[in-house]
């Protein structure tokens, strides 16, 4: 699988007449993309296919990209409304964060084909000569921009943290997740900026279908590698301080896409909180986590916690099991959110995303129930990167109509007014 910048073949001029038309894309056996003359695109919720329309679509955003899908005939629609094949591989859009996908890619799966990396697919046509997806846009922060990161001097910038924080073995496994991996929070303790992550647990108690640190290896690989160590109370305070104390709207966040769960490492985050706060009150501290432990979210929320996002991908306990595959239930997971509540720590949902399951009728009534119960003040809705094909094989199968994205989100916002819906951990305010 190759990504292809969006100065391929596809979107080229067409007559005054046809530019209302939404052309499909295929890819060649080279991996060229290319617009497919009188053939209409199409998307996918779910299972169903179905003809893209204007309003599913939004321009391609400019960090963008285009990916073929190997194994996967492209597929588009005729005048009369049927789904016919491509000669040529679907082609998908990768988007940035801040992005929430509506739709997937239609295509037709060929005999053994092989299970996608872990990306979010997105629907991708031509409309009006230009590059479309089927795309909302749910949140705005010119914090992540992927322009502000991976600059030239950033090599530069990890060698002046290494000399002030030199013998810290989390300094070197964030400086390798910076420039192997080029992850944002691991790069912002080089920048001196922002949010900044803070690995701590190298075991989890939950096995993800969709984890990006840790894959079966009859699986795709993960993009990201897991912390082998266990930071001390000393090492994990050393940057915290370093971190808060310079940082303009500064976070530390424990809970990593390089690790597994960080309430495991309750007692060595709780230590390490407690030394940093005996020394400096400035920014923020974080946790992103599954809150399946209890009885170390309490921990870490009495040392001095501010704010807690909880990964979730349904409100259902059937299934969150079939995803998470994890040792606890959700109802753990509840208990966790509703003693942070009740401490006054500020908790968002990381809700894993995907066009055709979480806005199913029951989905949606779940969620409705889950937060009279637990009022949130935020839920980031993220693109969930996975095969859709792989995903939906092991998800329960749907009851009920899929409302769509945009209604299923309408329909939360119109419930709960005062709930935040994007897609960026925030930097909260007194």
């Amino acid at each position: 699988m190759t990504k292809k910048q969006k100065n391929s073949k596809a979107g080229k001029k067409h007559t005054k007449n046809q530019q209302d038309m939404i052309y499909a894309l295929y890819a060649d056996e080279n991996g060229e993309i290319f617009d497919a003359p009188g053939i209409g695109a199409v998307g996918r919720f779910g299972d169903e296919i179905r003809a893209l329309t204007p309003e599913d679509l939004i321009p391609l955003p400019d960090s963008a990209d285009l990916m073929y899908l190997p194994d996967r005939q492209a597929l588009g629609v005729d005048e009369e409304g049927n789904i016919l094949p491509l000669t040529g591989q679907a082609v998908s859009a990768i988007l940035p964060a801040g992005y929430t996908r509506t739709l997937l890619p239609g295509f037709q799966l060929m005999e053994e084909a092989s299970q996608l990396p872990l990306y979010g697919y997105t629907a991708v046509a031509v409309y009006q000569d230009q590059l479309y997806a089927a795309a909302i846009y749910t949140d705005e922060n010119h914090k992540w921009d992927p322009e502000n990161y991976n600059t030239p001097d950033l090599k530069k910038l990890v060698k002046r943290v290494k000399k002030d924080l030199p013998n810290n073995p989390l300094v070197e496994h964030l400086a390798n997740c910076s420039l192997e991996w080029h992850c944002c929070t691991a790069e912002n303790l080089f920048y001196r900026r922002w949010e900044c992550g803070i690995p701590t647990s190298p075991v989890c108690n939950a096995n993800c279908f969709g984890c990006i640190s840790l894959q079966p290896a009859e699986c795709c690989p993960s993009p990201q590698e897991r912390i082998k160590f266990r930071p001390t109370p000393e090492q994990i305070a050393q940057i915290g301080l370093y971190h808060l104390q310079t940082a303009p709207e500064g976070i530390i966040s424990f809970g990593q896409g390089c690790e597994g769960e960080p309430s495991l490492a309750a007692v060595n985050i709780s230590q390490g909180i407690r030394l940093i706060r005996q020394q400096t009150d400035k920014g923020q501290i974080n946790i992103n986590t599954n809150a399946g432990y209890t009885e170390g979210i309490r921990q870490i929320v009495d040392a001095g916690l501010d704010t807690m996002r909880v990964s979730i991908i349904s409100a259902l306990p059937e299934s969150y099991a079939a995803y998470y595959r994890s040792s606890y239930q959700l109802e753990n997971v509840k208990e966790s959110i509703r003693y942070a509540l009740d401490k006054g720590i500020y908790v968002s949902l990381n809700m894993l995303y995907f066009p055709g399951f979480n806005d199913r009728a029951q989905e949606l009534a779940g969620w409705l129930e889950f937060f009279r119960e637990l009022p949130v003040q935020m839920i980031q809705v993220r693109n969930l990167n996975i095969d859709p094909d792989a995903f939906l094989e092991i998800m329960p199968e749907a009851q009920g109509e899929i409302l769509g994205t945009r209604a299923f989100l309408a329909k939360l916002h119109q419930e709960f007014p005062n709930m935040v819906i994007g897609s960026f951990s925030h930097y909260v305010e007194e």
